[in-house]
């Protein structure tokens, strides 16, 4: 079942607003609980696993966020019309 532009577009919009502040949240939540059992990581590795972990977020939403940027591709058909 793919989605329509405007159904992809809205729901993006959602994984911004809502999702992505969640999953920050949980991020660091894991990261300092980590932190807790086994000792602070040196900054490099801390910094290397919140670089990991905000790549890692995106890999399933790719399908909905690609093409988003462009214009509607439903939409431009109309606009242009017959050309003469």
């Amino acid at each position: 079942m793919a989605l329509s532009y405007r159904a992809r577009k809205r729901l993006s919009l959602l994984i911004l607003v809502v999702g992505m502040p969640l999953y920050i949240v949980v991020a660091v939540t894991a990261v300092n609980l980590m932190g807790d059992a086994m000792g602070r990581p040196p900054v490099w590795l801390e910094l290397l696993i919140y670089v990991a972990l905000g790549v890692i977020w995106i890999i399933p939403f790719r399908a909905v966020f690609s093409g988003i940027g462009q214009v509607d591709p439903e939409t431009e058909t109309e606009r242009k019309g017959p050309s003469v």
